[in-house]
């Protein structure tokens, strides 16, 4: 699709899915808060916005990666936001996780005025978004989303339509349920083998290649070992899903058990001061609670 790209919001995922898009050769025009993040981008290329009102003027389709769904509010619907300078046609895509009910009303306040939304949310963390490996999950029209698809395939290995605008973010909703939950079972197992005499790094191998492995388990379990809690998704960002999925959950009238419990550990963390530490950090509760530490390696012989 001819014309400028916009991005708005140069955080710890959104700055190198930007780059990404540069390296891809698209025309990109950046907006974010902080003024050093803009200027880093311009030095590699994109081209600078005051706001996201005046990035939409000056593009065809325009990408929000904010981190909540007030923030992302804002930057779609807000008084300079991507509506406002939008033009019949543009394209806004939602690449936030955010509450779907939320998005699907800006989809229709946008509708009306001839702009489209897509909710394209993103699974990867980090190390996706570096390596282009992100997986991305599009809600919305099926026109709308091929004539995306070019932006999606530069920042992403696995591109997915599920559907109505909305879906892409109750499936991100879904996905993250599933990890957060399975992070807060991986903490506990390691605590609890810790605490019982064995060795985590045993614990790590036999479960590695055994029926209780998970991604949860392979992403988490080096970094509770190694203790290195630099954020590929942070705690606060843990807990904010959480906070989305089962407030979607109620507004659909859907039990949920387990989120609701976990969410209370990932709550914990941050009270502790770990919210701006990776997720995986919620182990440091538990341990303090069983007065033990997984990454202690005192004890244990060296394996042969």
């Amino acid at each position: 699709m001819a014309g400028k790209t916009g991005f708005v919001g140069l955080g710890n995922m959104g700055e190198p899915m930007a780059r990404n898009l540069l390296k891809a050769g698209f025309s990109l025009v950046v907006h974010d808060i902080n003024a050093r993040k803009m200027q880093a981008l311009a030095e590699a290329g994109a081209e600078i916005a005051a706001t996201p009102q005046a990035l939409a003027r000056d593009t065809t389709r325009s990408i929000c990666m904010v981190e909540t769904t007030a923030q992302a509010e804002e930057v779609i619907a807000g008084a300079a936001g991507l509506g406002q300078g939008s033009a019949r046609g543009h394209i806004v895509i939602c690449m936030s996780t955010i509450d779907p009910f939320c998005l699907r009303r800006m989809g229709e306040d946008l509708a009306a005025r001839g702009i489209a939304l897509v909710d394209a949310p993103v699974s990867g963390g980090t190390t996706g978004a570096v390596a282009a490996t992100l997986s991305i999950i599009v809600g919305g029209a099926t026109e709308t989303f091929v004539a995306c698809e070019d932006l999606f395939h530069a920042m992403g290995r696995n591109v997915f339509h599920v559907g109505a605008l909305g879906n892409g973010l109750a499936m991100k909703l879904l996905n993250n349920m599933l990890l957060q939950v399975t992070n807060v079972a991986v903490a506990e197992a390691m605590v609890l083998g810790t605490k019982a005499g064995l060795d985590p790094r045993q614990i790590e191998k036999v479960i590695g290649v055994s029926t209780g492995r998970s991604n949860a388990f392979e992403r988490s379990v080096p970094r509770m070992i190694a203790r290195d809690f630099s954020p590929s998704g942070t705690t606060d960002i843990s807990f904010k899903d959480q906070e989305l999925e089962t407030a979607f959950a109620k507004a659909l009238g859907v039990p949920l058990l387990l989120a609701n419990v976990t969410q209370q550990v990932y709550q914990m963390a941050r009270a502790a001061g770990y919210g701006k530490e990776d997720g995986s950090a919620i182990v440091k509760v538990l341990e303090r609670l069983a007065g033990v530490t997984v990454g202690d390696r005192s004890g244990f012989p060296e394996a042969s």
